[in-house]
């Protein structure tokens, strides 16, 4: 009997470490683990590997290859660095993976093509991200009541805050202390705006300052990986939302302190004080909020447009339904359950991941003013700050979990169909649901050869 052939230990590095980078580009980009874990096994398929296994934490990515009960495994370890988030590179990622699993391109193709991704710079100047922030913050000032000046505020110190934070970040400045100082500069305006005739509630210009830095997809991500059998890294994504949040109650509350010193009377503040506007400012504000933040994570500039419209309509179901006598987590929860219904659809239609329209849509939605208030009271009513935590985490599982029972309907309404019994996966948010595509190529190609 004929011994086996050696691998090509090479060749196993070299797939497996293209499958780390793409995963590493996934993780970074707020894709949940199950997400990335089943990428990397694609790729690793596509690139002819078998015996792979895929293993995600919050800073590292793991991949093992065994072909054969008698091989020594092949193991590779990549740490996850930090970088901004764009979603133009990760939609470009998401067809790289696409094309490679369908046998458009090869490894080489694929490497190539991953090397030009990330060694390209972004596809828009750094100050209209600014700008688009500013306009997320007047968005979210209208869903919040905000009226004129408020969200001309809200815009302003959005912009201003986002410009301070990117001066530190070169600074190498840890997160938590970027997050302290754009809670001191947004306090620091509601104190400057104060001190002048305008009539204002200083409350709701911070809440409407700080708005910004409190959204993000951390939540979303967080619930995803609890749900789908990854709590080591929910626990990590959750634990740098609540320091990020507690950064910017010490930003707060230093500013708070300089007012006292300055001699500017504030009044009762509340943190997080919102009421929701009528439902045409409220409509109209998140489909604002969540377009400007799409553009300020570098979109592709055809997404904005659909996420305007699914994220109106949703804050506008969450709006009616709040209105109906829904509890805020149910009403959340409906809202979301609308997004992740057509998100899926509309992310096919627009060709980008369907995070891209998720993490958008849901950015009015987010609970970030919720845990703010909470982390907030915590020293002065331990009752409220418990029941405002409780609170915020009600509405974070609503939203995920709506959002992803969304996907599930969701997955059979275009061609899987007829296969929805072994469809139903856990929901795919970034690239294709699984590596049996290649086989279908396989097989159609070996029937034409008959």
């Amino acid at each position: 009997m004929a011994s086996p052939e050696p691998r090509d230990v090479r060749a196993v590095t070299s797939a497996m470490d293209l499958a780390l980078r793409i995963g590493e580009l996934l993780l970074s980009s707020g894709a949940g683990a199950s997400d990335v874990s089943a990428a990397m096994g694609n790729v690793a398929y596509a690139c002819g590997l078998r015996g792979t296994s895929a293993d995600v934490t919050f800073t590292e990515l793991t991949m093992t290859q065994q072909g054969a009960p008698d091989e020594v495994p092949v193991v590779l370890l990549r740490q996850v660095r930090y970088r901004e988030v764009d979603y133009g590179d990760l939609t470009l990622v998401d067809h790289l993976i696409r094309d490679l699993v369908d046998q458009r391109i090869d490894q080489a193709e694929a490497t190539s093509r991953l090397n030009r991704i990330i060694s390209t710079g972004h596809d828009r100047p750094r100050w209209s991200v600014s700008v688009a922030l500013g306009c997320m913050g007047a968005g979210v000032a209208m869903v919040l009541g905000g009226d004129a000046l408020v969200v001309v505020l809200a815009a302003l110190t959005a912009g201003a805050v986002d410009q301070l934070q990117r001066h530190l970040n070169r600074r190498r400045l840890p997160a938590f202390y970027q997050q302290v100082a754009g809670g001191l500069l947004a306090t620091l305006v509601a104190v400057a705006v104060v001190a002048t005739p305008a009539d204002v509630s200083p409350s709701q210009v911070i809440s409407t300052g700080i708005i910004v830095m409190l959204a993000g997809v951390n939540f979303l991500g967080a619930i995803q990986d609890a749900l789908t059998g990854y709590p080591l890294t929910a626990g990590a994504r959750l634990l740098e939302a609540f320091l990020a949040t507690a950064g910017v109650v010490a930003g707060v509350s230093g500013g708070l302190q300089v007012a006292d010193l300055l001699g500017v009377q504030l009044g009762p503040v509340n943190p997080g004080y919102f009421s929701l506007a009528d439902l045409p400012a409220t409509v109209v504000g998140g489909a604002i909020a969540a377009a400007a933040y799409a553009f300020s994570a570098y979109s592709p500039v055809r997404a904005l447009l659909p996420v305007a419209v699914l994220s109106g309509a949703a804050v506008g179901v969450y709006a009616v339904a709040a209105e109906r006598g829904f509890t805020t987590a149910w009403a959340t929860a409906v809202a979301a359950l609308l997004l992740g219904l057509f998100a899926y659809p509309v992310s096919a239609r627009v060709r980008v991941p369907a995070l891209v329209v998720i993490a958008a849509c849901i950015t009015p939605l987010l609970p970030g003013l919720t845990i703010y208030r909470g982390l907030t009271l915590l020293g002065s009513d331990p009752s409220l700050a418990l029941l405002a935590m409780a609170t915020a985490a009600a509405i974070a599982i609503a939203l995920s979990s709506g959002v992803f029972l969304g996907e599930y309907l969701a997955q059979p309404i275009r061609r899987e169909a007829h296969r929805l019994e072994s469809r139903l996966a856990n929901p795919r948010l970034v690239g294709p649901h699984a590596g049996r595509a290649l086989r279908g190529v396989r097989r159609r190609k070996r029937e034409r050869s008959r």
